[in-house]
């Protein structure tokens, strides 16, 4: 973000057509369509022929030195786009219409969300940008709305972390420390919260040490299990395809995906102990344990996420937290109540 002095003064080092281009672009807010989208087009009309369409594609890309899209018009309306390569194949004087293909539009006003919906809705590798009086204003390219994707992807690695989305591998010490601290002591205190649940047991750990050795499978697999049906619900309440009205039916299909899961997982798990440690009763412990953590996964990874955006809070960023310790917590309690009961 540059401050207003220097704004102008890289808008006096470049090119007049440049300068007015961008001076264009810095009107509109960067995080809408109009923000995205570039200045390099022409505008024809449908009965011009392909001789005077040539010369001025060519005037406008001697002048930016970039090509330009070609905007077809019909009526003052937009009629489509004309491909540059029909330019070279067509005779001189014929007429455009014929050639013209279908556009995409989006209003200039529309969020960055938006416009990636329409191009993963319709895939085309340019859309038009239109004013409210429906005249075209510029061009998104599927290359801009790459970008956007690839920005979004780092913004939630860095919100899934807990780090700030303005570091950099070039900060100090010092800055990393002053980013990362608070959310590392918020952690430390849910660590806690896991750590005061397993102490609840301390008796049957003593009696039975062979569960400890188990514990962190248990910790584990919640973990991993949550973070999968974290990442999917993320995505659908981005994308507008889940609610909190609507939440019901997700629930019983990421629960039923839990408790299936869980089953192949125990199965697994029972065996190994089996073989390894010929203890029946403490495979038998793992198993249930493994079924029931990983229900309580898919339960806290599709309604907390939910619960979070419900009360405008983002749920990348701060779901994370507590769905770990719930699985955590709950995992726990699960796998050391259940040897409690049956071990005894």
């Amino acid at each position: 973000q540059l401050t207003p002095k220097k704004r102008e003064r890289v808008l006096q080092s470049l090119s007049e057509d440049l300068k007015n281009s961008l001076s264009t672009l810095l009107e509109f807010d960067s995080e809408t369509a109009a923000g995205l989208m570039t200045l390099d087009y022409i505008t024809v009309d449908v009965s011009d022929n392909v001789e005077d369409v040539a010369k001025k594609f060519r005037t406008h890309e001697k002048r930016t030195g970039r090509p330009p899209v070609i905007v077809a018009m019909d009526d003052d309306k937009l009629a489509g786009f004309l491909p540059g390569h029909e330019l070279g194949f067509a005779t001189k004087r014929e007429k455009i219409g014929k050639y013209v293909k279908r556009l995409l539009t989006i209003s200039y006003a529309a969020d960055h969300d938006t416009v990636v919906d329409l191009f993963h809705a319709h895939p085309h590798n340019k859309v038009a940008v239109l004013n409210d009086a429906g005249m075209v204003m510029g061009i998104i390219y599927s290359d801009d709305v790459l970008r956007i994707i690839e920005q979004e992807t780092a913004s939630s690695l860095y919100d899934y972390a807990g780090i700030h989305q303005s570091e950099t591998v070039t900060d100090s010490a010092r800055q990393k420390v002053h980013n990362r601290y608070k959310w590392l002591i918020i952690n430390l205190g849910t660590a806690f919260l896991a750590a005061a649940a397993v102490g609840l047991f301390k008796d049957t750990l003593d009696k039975f040490v062979l569960l400890a050795v188990y514990m962190p499978i248990v910790a584990g697999m919640g973990g991993n299990a949550a973070t999968q049906t974290l990442a999917v619900q993320v995505r659908g309440i981005a994308l507008g395809q889940i609610s909190l009205g609507t939440a019901w039916r997700t629930l019983k299909s990421e629960v039923g995906a839990g408790f299936i899961n869980g089953l192949i997982n125990a199965v697994l798990v029972a065996a190994v102990v089996i073989i390894i440690n010929h203890d029946f009763g403490v495979a038998l412990v793992l198993a249930l344990a493994m079924v029931i953590n990983l229900v309580v996964a898919a339960l806290f990874g599709t309604l907390v996420p939910l619960i979070m955006a419900k009360f405008g809070k983002d749920p990348a960023t701060s779901a994370t937290i507590f769905i770990t310790t719930g699985t955590d917590v709950l995992g726990f309690l699960a796998f050391l109540g259940l040897a409690t009961m049956l071990l005894h």
